[in-house]
């Protein structure tokens, strides 16, 4: 597993990281998490981030990193603890971050991300709406920092442009965007990466097969079963599995190999369930950067659907009943 360097940090991370939205007693066996993460270890993956918001994930993850000797680099996110959670309440603040230590069964944390800092509406960070970074997260994280608990601080968003006035005036290590730079949806290359690098952070790619959009082909659903699917991305995501016949590639393995083609992105978070969906994805990223004539031709396939088209589900839900928005049964 190659590594990369996360930013200003200098700490060497794996390309592919493993996300832990999925790893819970909710989701998969105790049994089957404790194999994808040990497989993902054993294979030299030494980034996993997860959240309090994940249902019971950094329990599940603690329980099993604690007999691994491995070095392993952490990431969590601050806000989930204790429920209900007041974003401005600096002893919940503490609270949350003292809890996530003891479920992750460590001594300290090497990324804390502020979670959704960027949507108002998930967690109401700030003191004023037009003034980013005013509110009491930022002194917790300088205290926590004083005291060792934790290593380095970043955001971890999932806009494509609020982002980037909270990158312009603050100070943060790391920043994980999800849902905003994969193959086919790329609205994070137009300025939240840009000022990332602008700021040296490290950078994390979350969701790179877009919330299952790029987990599967949906031959069926794209050719009209659908009826949700505008017509611009219909015929551009038609355009691509033409693509990958003639390539003879799967799509995890193009979406992965495109994310890490670029030197900007620091290592990439892979949503596995279980050791056969990490394996693949391991495979995937061993062979490499994309040539750059696919690079090239994916390129123009992007450029037919720049911006995602008005009420377009960003978890494309493919075979679920989807009528608008707010429904899916």
């Amino acid at each position: 597993m190659e590594k990369r360097i996360l930013g200003k940090t200098g700490l060497e991370v794996s390309e592919l990281g493993l996300g832990g939205g999925f790893i819970s007693s909710q989701g998969e066996t105790s049994d089957e998490a404790k194999a994808l993460i040990c497989k993902s270890i054993e294979s030299d993956i030494n980034y996993i981030d997860t959240a309090p918001a994940y249902l019971d994930s950094e329990t599940v993850i603690g329980n099993v990193i604690k007999d691994i000797r491995k070095p392993i680099i952490l990431s969590t996110k601050v806000g989930g603890y204790p429920d209900p959670f007041d974003p401005r309440n600096k002893k919940q603040l503490f609270k949350s971050v003292h809890d996530s230590l003891k479920k992750l069964n460590r001594d300290h944390i090497d990324i804390l991300f502020i979670h959704e800092p960027d949507r108002p509406g998930q967690y109401d960070w700030w003191n004023e709406s037009t003034d980013y970074l005013a509110g009491p997260v930022l002194e917790v994280i300088d205290s926590l920092k004083k005291e060792g608990l934790i290593k380095y601080s970043g955001l971890a968003g999932t806009t494509a442009y609020e982002m980037a006035n909270l990158i312009k005036l603050g100070n943060f290590d790391v920043l994980l965007t999800a849902f905003q730079y994969s193959l086919l949806w790329r609205e994070a290359a137009i300025c939240i990466i840009p000022e990332a690098k602008k700021k040296n952070m490290g950078i994390v790619i979350g969701s790179p097969l877009q919330h299952g959009a790029l987990a599967q082909r949906y031959d069926a659903e794209v050719l009209g079963k659908a009826k949700w699917l505008s017509n611009p991305r219909r015929n551009q995501l038609l355009e691509l599995y033409e693509l990958l016949d003639e390539l003879n590639i799967s799509i995890v393995e193009i979406s992965l190999r495109f994310v890490l083609s670029n030197p900007d992105i620091s290592t990439v978070l892979v949503g596995a369930r279980s050791k056969k969906e990490i394996y693949s994805s391991i495979r995937a990223s061993e062979k490499g950067p994309l040539p750059l004539g696919i690079l090239e031709r994916l390129d123009k396939i992007a450029e037919k659907v720049p911006f995602r088209p008005y009420c377009e589900p960003y978890n494309m839900p493919f075979n679920k009943d989807y009528r608008g928005p707010g429904w899916i049964k």
